[in-house]
C-alpha cells in the first residue's frame, strides 16, 4: 500500500486508468473503504433528525445484465425533519452517488463510521439554514465493487436506471416537486464521474449538477500491460474476492467500457490481451472519459441551471484533470463553478456536504 498519506482513493483510480497502482484493495473485502490509510476523521451516525427510509427499487434498465446483479436495487432516502410533520408539502430531490468500493449503506452510517455521513451532514446544513430537500442515494456496489454508473450488457444500463427507473419511483412514492428544476445530481469520487457523465447525456432530468472529486475523467491510452495480465487472470468469483484494488477497478471498467457478450465468462474485453494493445478497446475506454465527453457535450451542459466541480489539492491527478475541465468550460463560456480545497480526497467530504453541496442546492433548486 502506497506511504504516501496524501494520495486518496479517487488518485489511486485515476492513477490506475494510467497503468500505475497507487494502492492495494483493504483486507475487509467487499465493500470495504481506504479510510485508515489517509489521514482525516471518521464520523458515526447520530440520531438523526429526520427519517431513514431503505427500500428497494426494481431497475427494469438492468435487467439481464450479464455480471449477474440484482436489478433490484437497494435504495436509502433520507427524508428531512419537517417531512413528516407537514404531509401537505413537496419537495425538491437531490439524488447522490456514491464512489467505487463504497455503499449506501456507509454513507448514511449503517456499517459503522467512514469518511462522511450523510445524514448528519444534512441535519447540520438544515441547522444552518440551508432548505430541506429529500436525499436520495442507490446502492451501486457491483459484482466488481462498482458500476460506473454506465450503460453496458454487462452491468446493466445504470445510466437509464439512474434518470428513468430511480427518478420515476421517488416521483411516484414521495412527496416530490417532479420537474427538473426540482431536481439535482450530486456524486463523490466514482459517483463524481457519474455526475458528470449523465449531465453531459441526460440534459432535462437534473437542472443542477455537483461533482466532489470526480474520478476518471482523463483518457487512458498506454494501459499497463502487467496489470493487465493480471486483471485477465481473475475469472473465478474467489479471484475477484481476492483481488487487490487496482484489478477491481480495471474489472470494472472493463465490464462498464467495453463489454463484449460474445467473451464469455466475462464477457468484456480488455485494452491489452497477451501483452499487445487492443486499440479499438483503448479507444472506447477512451471514449468514456468526460474530458474526451466534454466537447460533444457544451450544449448539453449550457441548459444547467448550475454546475460545480471540486477537488483537494493533495488529490493530485483528480485536481489536474478538474482544472482542464475548468479550462474547457472556461473557453466556451459554460457557467460552473470548480474549487480546488485544502485536501485530499476523503478528508474534507463530510464537511464539504454541509457547507458547500447542500447550500448549493438550496441556492439554485426550485422549492415550488
Amino acid at each position: 500500500m502506497s506511504t504516501k498519506l496524501s494520495t486518496a482513493i479517487g488518485l489511486a483510480l485515476s492513477a490506475l486508468l494510467f497503468g500505475t497502482a497507487a494502492y492495494s484493495q483493504s483486507p475487509a473485502g467487499a465493500g470495504a473503504t481506504f479510510r485508515a490509510s489517509f489521514p482525516g476523521p471518521s464520523y458515526v451516525l447520530h440520531e438523526p433528525a429526520g427519517r431513514i427510509d431503505r427500500i428497494t427499487v426494481h431497475g427494469a434498465s438492468l435487467v439481464g445484465n450479464l455480471e449477474g446483479d440484482s436489478p433490484d436495487r437497494e435504495v436509502l432516502v433520507y427524508l428531512p425533519p419537517s417531512y413528516a410533520k407537514d404531509p401537505g408539502r413537496r419537495y425538491p430531490v437531490l439524488y447522490l452517488l456514491h464512489g467505487f468500493t463504497d455503499t449506501a449503506n456507509l454513507w448514511f452510517g449503517q456499517s459503522g463510521p467512514h469518511f462522511v455521513i450523510l445524514p448528519n451532514a444534512a441535519d447540520l446544513a438544515y441547522a444552518h439554514g440551508v432548505r430541506e430537500m429529500i436525499i436520495v442515494m442507490p446502492d451501486a456496489f457491483t459484482k466488481y465493487a462498482g458500476s460506473m454508473y454506465s450503460n453496458s450488457a454487462v452491468t446493466g444500463n445504470w445510466e437509464a436506471f439512474i434518470v428513468h427507473d430511480l427518478v420515476s419511483y421517488i416521483d411516484s412514492h414521495y412527496r416530490t416537486l417532479p420537474r427538473p428544476a426540482s431536481r439535482g445530481l450530486a456524486g463523490h469520487s466514482m459517483g463524481g464521474y457519474g455526475t458528470l457523465r449523465l449531465a453531459m447525456k441526460y440534459p432535462g432530468v437534473f437542472s443542477s449538477v455537483y461533482a466532489m472529486s470526480p474520478c476518471c475523467l482523463s483518457a487512458n491510452l498506454m494501459p499497463s500491460a502487467a496489470l493487465m495480465a493480471s486483471v485477465a487472470q481473475a475469472q473465478s468469483t474467489g479471484d475477484i474476492a481476492k483481488a487487490s484494488f487496482g484489478i477491481k477497478a480495471m474489472l470494472a471498467s472493463a465490464a462498464a467500457w467495453s463489454p463484449d457478450p460474445r467473451n464469455p465468462p466475462s464477457y468484456f474485453d480488455l485494452p491489452i490481451m497477451n501483452g499487445k494493445p487492443v486499440p479499438t478497446v483503448i479507444a472506447a475506454w477512451a471514449a468514456n472519459a468526460p474530458l474526451a465527453m466534454v466537447y460533444q457535450s457544451i450544449v448539453n451542459l449550457e441548459t444547467y441551471q448550475a454546475i460545480a466541480f471540486d477537488a483537494g489539492d493533495r488529490d493530485t491527478a483528480i485536481a489536474g484533470t478538474v482544472r482542464s475541465l475548468d479550462r474547457i468550460l472556461t473557453a466556451f463560456g459554460v457557467e460552473h463553478v470548480a474549487q480546488i480545497y485544502a485536501g485530499n480526497h476523503v478528508d474534507h467530504i463530510q464537511q464539504r456536504l454541509e457547507t458547500q453541496v447542500l447550500p448549493f442546492f438550496s441556492d439554485h433548486l426550485s422549492f415550488h
